[in-house]
């Protein structure tokens, strides 16, 4: 199997990170919860473009992120391509995007996924709920590759210094001998609960 090349990722990061600090002041706990090495899936909730960034400046590990593919026909292809996303086409079951990440996790990489599948646009609105359902991919790929899955919840605004950017990482499981409907309630439960806390919503 063909190991992914991190270069681009490590290159963005060490410019970015400090930039990315600078302007949005991320408040980041937990992140000692993500392993240093082996198969990692890095799961959370998807509320903006740029949720990838805070998980990019706390962990020195290449996180390829599974993205929809109209990123990669834009402007901005390049930077992504760059940076190791994994382009998904989410109108059908994308086996040449699951077959890619699933090559990193057996390669003892780190792949970055938002379990919503697409960015919470309930936010703000009479509707909002504090997730959208999850898809399955996340704890399938885990199951398949035992990967450690790193929960996650983010609140907050990528405003400029607004200073109530916040990432909490929960402590990572694996799925083992769950079923993957189980493991998917779990890791929703676990976000859901982290969101709560970045967040300071009460039950």
């Amino acid at each position: 199997m063909k190991k992914e090349n991190g270069f681009g990722y490590q290159l963005a990061r060490f410019f970015l990170s400090p930039i990315y600090k600078l302007m949005y002041h991320p408040i980041i706990i937990g992140k000692e919860y993500i392993p240093k090495e082996g198969p990692i899936i890095i799961c959370g909730n998807h509320r903006h473009a740029f949720d990838q960034f805070p998980v990019l400046v706390s962990t020195r590990r290449t996180v390829h992120y599974m993205a929809k593919k109209e990123y990669f026909d834009g402007h901005g292809a390049w930077f992504f391509k760059l940076v190791g996303c994994i382009p998904v086409d989410r109108s059908i079951h994308d086996e040449k995007a699951k077959t890619r990440a699933l090559n990193i996790l057996k390669n003892g990489g780190a792949i970055g996924i938002f379990p919503e599948g697409t960015r919470n646009k309930t936010i703000g609105t009479k509707d909002e709920v504090i997730l959208l359902p999850f898809k399955f991919g996340a704890v399938s790929m885990a199951k398949k590759t035992d990967a450690t899955i790193v929960p996650f919840g983010l609140m907050g605004d990528h405003t400029i210094k607004n200073k109530t950017l916040t990432l909490i990482f929960g402590k990572p499981f694996k799925v083992g001998n769950m079923t993957l409907e189980e493991a998917n309630k779990l890791l929703e439960e676990k976000i859901k609960t982290l969101v709560m806390k970045a967040g300071g919503i009460n039950e």
